[in-house]
């Protein structure tokens, strides 16, 4: 992918998958989100949503996870010399969970580049506004949200 790419407007980039096992659903909610239906078979079935779920912060760190492994020095780039730096993101909004990612699922995530804009304040450093999305094996949207991040290209 070169910069171009990279940076093109409008265009969505799949940035990898993740599968959610019951393990891997229990050990992120013992750690961040120790709510029954994401740490309990039984109580999940109990629950609204009628067994083992992620939590909407766990589809989110594995969005994450996907994007830094994918992102800009990750495994798309294809350009000519340095490739961009991720820096901090200034915020996200408009983070909707609408289907709950059951034990055994597999989320596809994406990005797409709404705008972006030389940051006159740090040369080099850009303004990278994404649309972030993830996927089901159904092709239903189970996160998405928009977000901001610092982009240093070289």
């Amino acid at each position: 992918m070169s910069l171009d790419d990279f940076l093109k407007i409008g265009t969505t980039v799949p940035i990898g998958s993740y599968r959610f096992d019951a393990d891997s659903i229990k050990a992120f909610a013992r750690k961040y989100d120790p709510q029954p239906f994401h740490l309990d078979d039984e109580a999940a079935g109990r629950s609204v949503f009628g067994r083992l779920c992620a939590s909407g912060w766990h589809t989110a760190a594995a969005w994450m996870k996907c994007n830094i492994e994918t992102g800009a020095g990750g495994r798309l780039w294809g350009g000519s010399g340095a490739p961009p730096e991720f820096g901090p993101s200034p915020g996200f909004r408009n983070l909707k969970w609408p289907k709950p990612v059951y034990a055994g699922e597999t989320v596809a995530y994406s990005r797409k580049v709404l705008h972006h804009r030389p940051l006159s304040s740090r040369p080099g450093w850009h303004l990278l506004a994404i649309r972030a999305a993830g996927v089901d094996s159904n092709r239903d949207t189970v996160i998405e949200f928009e977000t901001s991040v610092l982009l240093k290209i070289p």
